[in-house]
């Protein structure tokens, strides 16, 4: 015997894209706030923070890039700054030396060829040092609000098992499906908002607390 409801085999047919419509409003409602949670003030900033986040939390960061920035607290005096000097600071975030190496080489990229100021062109980001496409969609994103979608860790993890991508883990793979079924003003958003609620709601260290979830309905619980 079928125990599903009519409701939730209609929910189960729904396309990707219908799925990912309905997903968008109901994260809307959840998580109205759709904000990055690494701090910054300038967009020079948040190039530094998201090349630390790699493998280290957030919350981390914004606590070491405090005592990066009282040292250096602009483009040129970072850019300026010995790749040692500036690992003694930035080590607590783990892969200290070549986070160091990327952000020096970064920052007088920034210096020489921009004027100090971040480029708003995708391309251009991409080819600063240590930034790759999760960093410069961040960017365009949250810095210059063109359409964006960053696949982190947590946006991988939840569109597989939400069933809007199936079982694809490679970041840019993952990138180019969800632009098929996502509308281009809310990538950027969606995005943070996966974030929130993977920490929340959506786990990856634990199960998941489907019982409790606002998509539980529609969400196609891949792996869980």
């Amino acid at each position: 015997m079928n125990d599903t409801t009519d409701l939730e085999q209609e929910e189960y047919k729904m396309t990707k894209k219908q799925r990912a419509l309905e997903i968008i409003e109901r994260l809307k409602k959840e998580y109205p706030q759709a904000d990055c949670t690494l701090e910054y003030d300038q967009a020079w900033k948040l190039l530094v923070s998201v090349r630390l986040a790699a493998q280290c939390t957030d919350a981390r960061v914004n606590v070491v890039v405090e005592k990066l920035y009282e040292k250096f607290p602009d483009v040129n005096a970072l850019a300026g700054a010995s790749v040692e000097d500036i690992e003694k600071i930035v080590h607590p975030c783990g892969l200290g030396n070549s986070k160091a190496r990327d952000i020096s080489a970064c920052m007088k990229m920034l210096r020489d060829n921009y004027g100090g100021n971040v480029p708003d062109d995708f391309d251009k980001l991409l080819a600063l040092p240590g930034v790759g496409r999760k960093s410069a969609n961040l960017i365009m994103g949250d810095v210059f609000g063109k359409p964006a979608i960053v696949t982190d860790t947590h946006c991988i993890r939840l569109v597989n098992r939400m069933g809007l991508v199936d079982g694809i883990k490679e970041p840019a793979k993952v990138e180019k499906e969800l632009w098929k079924i996502i509308p281009p003003k809310e990538g950027n958003d969606f995005c943070h908002r996966l974030v929130d609620h993977g920490r929340a709601v959506c786990t990856a260290r634990t199960k998941p607390f489907c019982d409790r979830c606002c998509l539980q309905d529609i969400c196609k619980k891949t792996g869980v």
